[in-house]
């Protein structure tokens, strides 16, 4: 059985630098499929207003409706409280036996202030995307010692560069799937007062 890579952020909204980077890291770890999961609070974003989790889960969805080999689970948005990911590693677990975890090249530095970063790494193998443009650390912890690297296309699309191409009516198309694009239009979606 070939693991699967599981794959969590705010997908505000998801665009095609996450479908681009998820189907990288997909052919190159050999994945069954990965798993995207919206998160409800993010423990690193508590801050940041986020669009409805309902509203992000529609457009992943719709985002992702015709790919084998994409899934999402709606795990963290049915939790009240801060997403972590530990907790959803293990929810998981009783379903998948092998699971990869994939960040961003960014998260590896911080890796260490989540919450029970050793056991994260007990129930995955821990993936991080890295860029063309990353720049090797003077100082490595045993996360990133222990992490896995995967070089994957330079995307530079990101969810608060269409969310203010959206307030400044510029359009987003070639950034989001159209079923996303058009979702945004019919719900009225990153209009200044929504956000």
């Amino acid at each position: 059985m070939m693991p699967v890579g599981i794959l969590g952020g705010t997908f505000d909204p998801i665009h095609y630098g996450h479908l681009i980077t998820a189907q990288a890291v997909k052919e190159i770890r050999n994945l069954e499929k990965i798993i995207f999961i919206p998160a409800n609070i993010s423990p690193h974003k508590i801050e940041i207003k986020s669009l409805s989790g309902e509203h992000r889960l529609k457009m992943l969805q719709l985002a992702i409706e015709n790919i084998s080999y994409f899934e999402y689970s709606d795990v963290e948005l049915k939790r009240d409280s801060v997403s972590y990911t530990i907790d959803t590693l293990k929810k998981l677990r009783s379903k998948y036996d092998r699971m990869e975890l994939i960040i961003g090249y960014d998260n590896i530095f911080d890796f260490n202030t989540w919450k029970n970063p050793d056991e994260i790494l007990e129930l995955v193998k821990l993936v991080v995307v890295r860029r063309k443009t990353s720049i090797e650390p003077k100082k490595k912890d045993k996360y990133f010692n222990s992490a896995i690297f995967v070089d994957t296309p330079t995307i530079e699309i990101s969810s608060s560069e269409i969310r203010q191409r959206v307030i400044n009516k510029l359009p987003i198309n070639f950034l989001v799937p159209p079923k996303v694009n058009e979702y945004i239009e019919k719900f009225n979606l990153y209009k200044e007062e929504n956000i």
